[in-house]
């Protein structure tokens, strides 16, 4: 693997790329989470996915060890470790390529076409999960505040959708420190969702690919 796409791009982004067997050993500090499919991460400069594509890679294992016998609850869970992997990218051609990374690993793991519902729900949440935007400013490429889509499977092929802003989440720290003015509240009395989805199916998440609009609420 390449660590530099070019010396102009070190120097404008300090874009560096971490070798493959230095995100295999920085993983394995955190192996449990990695291997536990509804666990979140988040890469603030995700690049192309090389921490994303091998944390993918892990749930899904996990997904197979889980829920190999049975192919509804294999296809909805390998739903859920992609709708559990977020990642923010200043690049346009890197995000466009950690989606599409991302996207082919999922497919190879169930053996989906293009065409497939559960193919076109994920390239949805991939739009939604990995942002073109600046981690440091937490705005998109637009100007407006990066929003993080919280995703839980309800079971029985449902899925439930909360938006939270990146900024809210990030103060969390702050403002439950001991001392401070919010320390005395309930973490869900600070942070609130700036909308909340009924829940959808893979048919929903497919047709919202399409161009459909869901109901925010």
């Amino acid at each position: 693997m390449n660590l530099i796409k070019s010396k102009k791009r070190v120097a404008d982004h300090g874009e560096v790329f971490t070798p493959p067997w230095l995100v295999e050993k920085m993983l394995d500090l955190v192996k449990g989470e990695t291997e536990r499919i509804d666990a979140r991460f988040l890469e603030p400069a995700c690049g192309s996915g090389n921490f994303l594509v091998p944390i993918l890679q892990r749930k899904l294992a996990a997904v197979e060890l889980k829920f190999g016998k049975s192919d509804f609850e294999k296809r909805h869970y390998a739903l859920l470790a992609v709708m559990c992997a977020y990642g923010i990218e200043l690049l346009a051609d890197n995000i466009a390529e950690c989606r599409a990374n991302m996207l082919e690993v999922f497919a190879e793991y169930l053996g989906l076409a293009e065409t497939d519902e559960i193919y076109r729900a994920a390239s949805y949440v991939l739009t939604l999960n990995l942002v073109h935007g600046d981690a440091m400013t937490m705005r998109d490429t637009a100007g407006a505040p990066i929003n993080v889509v919280e995703w839980g499977y309800l079971g029985k092929g449902k899925f439930q959708r909360r938006d939270f802003r990146l900024d809210v989440l990030t103060g969390m720290a702050d403002l439950t420190a001991e001392g401070l003015l919010f320390a005395g509240q309930k973490v869900h009395e600070i942070f609130k969702p700036t909308s909340s989805h009924p829940p959808m199916t893979v048919s929903d998440l497919a047709g919202f690919a399409t161009g459909e609009t869901g109901g925010a609420v």
